[in-house]
């Protein structure tokens, strides 16, 4: 019998509804990196985007890579090149770390009976064999879940699975701030590793966190890759969820957007006044909106008109004035800017330039 139109029409909606948007991590494939290589990283965001390398011990350079597993569709991954090995610390951590919004977590039904399993998936590379710890935290809750999985080959790419149950306590407040954080371990200190693994979620205490982990640093010759990272409700993992470089970007952006680089005079979207000899107000719509209004860092900017530009000495955001949606910067010279004249912000003469809006978990 043929289908009518209304029928394929639910039919259609019903597969998107099963298929699309069930990854519950953005960028998993490792496509957007915003801020490029990252030496000496640590608690911070660097290589693809949305990805935190959360270290208080050694030294790192993190980077996104072209090496990946053969034949699953990825082009990318997350890169740790380990260049200085831990000292060894009891309280020392390695691991990477990926932050959900609690927005986006109502799904999970988490805090109720109804409470909906997880399953985390994932590809691995790593120069060190052993027992590795993938951890799922509930900020809201301090409630943590943590599963053990063994990298067998050393330098190969393999494939991970693993599900954790649904929580009944804790419910995740809905709003915009990092509820769930999936954590893959690289190293552990003494303090949380001396107890005895948290398979079930429960209260988090440190010494139940990352049991059994094996030092995936100990050789300053050690990399280790990650990409394909998918997070889903239930107990089955699903084929990788891939999306469109735009699609995957705009998401990104919703956290970290940089302007002004890659080319000399590259120009943020913004349009600005002159309010003094010294200083000039500059509105940057951003589109999409952001999580929250953003932090702002910059390098070689300068502020030009018609009749040339000058290089900014300065340049900080106008809380007032600012929201999610678009934001004034007060841009500072140390002279020859004019009142009322229009102005914009653009990288000065070097490749180097850069104007980064942040506003991460």
């Amino acid at each position: 019998m043929a289908l009518t139109d209304i029928d394929a029409q639910r039919l259609g909606d019903s597969v998107a509804d099963k298929l699309g948007n069930r990854n519950l991590i953005i960028n998993g494939a490792m496509q957007v990196s915003q801020r490029g290589t990252v030496v000496n990283a640590g608690n911070e965001y660097g290589g693809p985007d949305r990805f935190k390398f959360a270290k208080n011990d050694g030294a790192y350079t993190i980077s996104q890579d072209s090496d990946v597993p053969s034949g699953q569709g990825f082009a990318s991954s997350w890169k740790a090149d380990v260049t200085t090995v831990p000292s060894g610390g009891s309280n020392s951590y390695v691991f990477l770390s990926h932050k959900i919004e609690g927005r986006n977590l109502q799904r999970l039904k988490k805090g109720t009976s109804s409470s909906e399993s997880l399953t985390l998936s994932f590809w691995i590379k790593s120069s060190v064999t052993g027992t590795y710890i993938a951890e799922i935290y509930d900020n809201h809750n301090t409630r943590q879940i943590s599963k053990s999985y063994t990298v067998s080959s050393a330098n190969t790419w393999e494939h991970k699975t693993l599900t954790y149950a649904g929580d009944t306590s804790g419910a995740i407040t809905n709003d915009n701030t990092a509820s769930l954080e999936v954590n893959l371990h690289f190293y552990a200190g003494s303090n949380f590793t001396s107890g005895t693994l948290n398979t079930s979620w429960a209260a988090s205490t440190d010494a139940n966190r990352v049991v059994g982990q094996v030092n995936a640093a100990n050789n300053t010759a050690n990399n280790i890759y990650i990409t394909g990272v998918q997070l889903e409700v239930g107990n089955t993992a699903t084929p990788f969820e891939h999306r469109i470089y735009g699609d995957e970007l705009a998401k990104c952006q919703r956290y970290f957007r940089r302007f002004c680089e890659g080319a000399q005079y590259a120009p943020a979207p913004s349009s600005g006044t002159g309010i003094s000899g010294t200083n000039a107000y500059h509105e940057v719509d951003l589109s999409p909106e952001m999580r929250a209004v953003p932090t702002v860092a910059f390098s070689n900017l300068r502020t030009d008109d018609i009749t040339g530009g000058q290089a900014i000495t300065g340049l900080s955001l106008v809380s007032s004035m600012s929201s999610t949606e678009a934001v004034f910067l007060n841009a500072t010279s140390a002279s020859g800017l004019t009142q009322y004249r229009p102005y914009q912000l653009l990288a000065n003469n070097t490749s180097s330039a850069k104007l980064d809006l942040s506003a991460e978990l």
